[in-house]
């Protein structure tokens, strides 16, 4: 069985590698996208978690976050997130009635898990609360992330920020310090990400440059090579 191979042109093949390398350095930035177009969160939602609420123990231990970043929405994200994965431990310990209600819950704010968020940083602290508080605080969030959840785009959210620590903080510097100082440059790893894919367009081009000029130099087809000439031709040329 014979397999018909495109005869593509150089410039096809140039145009597809430049994609290539274009998608590639795109993948190697690391941008993720964390948006959805229709809304995960019912209007519900509240009786559902109200339902668990009844059902618990409203003096089950549980931790939550306590120096998670400030943020409008980010921090409402955040702490679904947090939720989400205590819903999974609790099911794992739950019986069949309980496992029910918690899945009902865990489904409102499983979308988060649409979103590439990094692992917590181990900056974060955790303080012990109560199921009961626990519950409360995920519908506020809820509450808080309806209006906004088809028209923002969390992506700047996927990495859970602590509050800085006021031990590490730098001392207060006087305005003329500030104005002094001068911008620093960007670690050289994002500093390469944004350089690589005009790196990558100049590589392209100066080997298309390159291919060019060797093609210019080849005969065409029914052009005449002329002769290499001998040494005695050389030497009748010489006297």
């Amino acid at each position: 069985m014979t397999v018909l191979v495109p005869a593509w042109s150089p410039t096809t093949r140039l145009l597809l590698l430049l994609l290539l390398l274009l998608l590639l350095s795109s993948e190697l930035s690391g941008t993720q996208d964390c948006s959805f177009q229709f809304s995960p969160i019912s209007s519900d939602f509240a009786v559902k978690i109200r339902e668990l609420s009844d059902y618990l123990l409203q003096d089950y231990p549980v931790t939550v976050a306590s120096n998670l970043q400030d943020e409008e929405l980010c921090g409402a994200l955040w702490r679904l997130v947090l939720a989400q994965r205590w819903m999974e431990r609790l099911k794992t310990v739950a019986g069949s009635k309980m496992r029910g209600l918690l899945e009902r819950v865990n489904t409102e704010i499983h979308f988060v898990t649409k979103c590439a968020f990094q692992p917590p940083r181990s900056c974060l602290r955790f303080v012990q609360t109560n199921i009961s508080r626990f519950l409360q605080e995920t519908s506020e969030q809820l509450v808080a992330l309806k209006p906004w959840i088809t028209r923002r785009n969390f992506s700047r959210c996927l990495e859970l920020q602590c509050q800085p620590d006021s031990s590490t903080l730098p001392p207060p510097q006087s305005s003329g310090a500030l104005e002094a100082t001068a911008p620093t440059a960007p670690p050289f790893p994002l500093l390469f990400l944004l350089l690589l894919p005009t790196g990558l367009l100049l590589l392209a081009a100066a080997w298309c440059l390159h291919w060019q000029r060797t093609r210019q130099r080849m005969p065409h087809a029914g052009e005449q090579v002329p002769p290499i000439p001998s040494p005695q031709d050389l030497l009748l040329v010489e006297h």
